[in-house]
């Protein structure tokens, strides 16, 4: 293996634990925010805990694909990274809205980023 092959592996590897990593701590950043959120708050209320549920069962079945060493073909992981992204991206801009969710958007936008690096790594 050449010097170039190593460095391109090593940061596949790197950019795939580091979007992982960002997908888990979204996970449970959604996960909370939706849980806080009182459930006969009415519509706005409603499309937060909604974007909050999609959003941490999005980025939890993201990072189990990036986990699985081996068992998932690359236009797969494509595809479930790519989603997990756009669902991060809207999640952002939902919680963006919403008083007291800045840390949330900040951890879709953290992920968001984390996918996108990860797809760059991909090509």
């Amino acid at each position: 293996m050449t010097t170039t092959s190593q460095q391109e592996l090593f940061r596949f590897l790197e950019d795939r634990f580091a979007c992982a990593q960002a997908c888990t701590e979204c996970a449970r950043a959604c996960a909370v925010r939706a849980s806080l959120v009182d459930p006969d708050g009415g519509r706005d209320q409603e499309r937060v805990r909604r974007r909050g549920i999609m959003c941490a069962e999005v980025c939890d079945a993201t990072c189990r694909v990036l986990s699985e060493d081996g068992q998932v073909d690359e236009t797969t992981i494509r595809l479930q990274v790519e989603w997990c992204r756009q669902v991060c991206l809207e999640g952002a801009h939902v919680f963006d809205g919403h008083p007291g969710a800045e840390r949330t958007a900040e951890a879709c936008r953290a992920c968001a980023r984390a996918c996108t690096d990860f797809l760059i790594t991909l090509n």
